[in-house]
């Protein structure tokens, strides 16, 4: 299974424009979209190139291949123009056996969702920094379990790590990479 992994498009026409077009080359099975989608947040500048309808338009010729979640920016009224549901708090993937837990990343309860899949992967947006790594545990008698992986693919549009990113998975492995 190969994947296309993004978040934080914030309504930019013009950093969605890129995005499409890697997932174009890409060619992945499915595109997972990790919320804030349409709207740029009364806390973020206006992206640039920002055009949420002609976002809406280019996220709807994939509306047959996504899984998408609802950021803290998304709302009713988007999915009013979306042809894809993104108003689930979180979503579940497998691949074989590895799951994949996606989320926006910005539930404070623990009780909103589910637990991360033993040996599996968390794929959170909202911070606008990538993220891949390893999630550990240490164990009572000293030792380090590897209980699964992070990662979170930073921002199409308004990266605060410097880069306008996605992520790629494939044969179980996460890319990260830049717009």
């Amino acid at each position: 299974m190969k994947l296309v992994i993004a978040s934080d498009i914030h309504g930019s026409a013009y950093w969605c424009g890129k995005l499409m077009d890697e997932i174009e080359r890409e060619a992945p099975d499915a595109v997972v979209l990790l919320g804030d989608l349409l709207y740029h947040g009364p806390r973020n500048d206006l992206p640039r190139g920002y055009a949420p309808k002609e976002v809406a338009v280019m996220l709807n010729t994939l509306a047959n291949s996504v899984v998408a979640v609802r950021g803290n920016c998304d709302a009713e009224v988007d999915q009013m123009v979306l042809d894809f549901p993104m108003m689930a708090d979180y979503a579940l993937i497998a691949d074989g056996s590895f799951q994949m837990l996606c989320t926006h990343g910005h539930l404070p309860s623990p009780d909103r969702v589910p637990a991360l899949p033993q040996g599996g992967a968390i794929l959170s947006g909202h911070t606008h920094v990538k993220v891949n790594e390893l999630l550990d545990t240490e164990m009572p008698d000293g030792s380090v379990l590897h209980v699964g992986r992070a990662v979170n693919p930073g921002s199409v549009s308004i990266p605060k790590d410097g880069s306008n990113s996605f992520a790629v998975y494939q044969n179980g492995e996460f890319e990260l990479r830049d717009l």
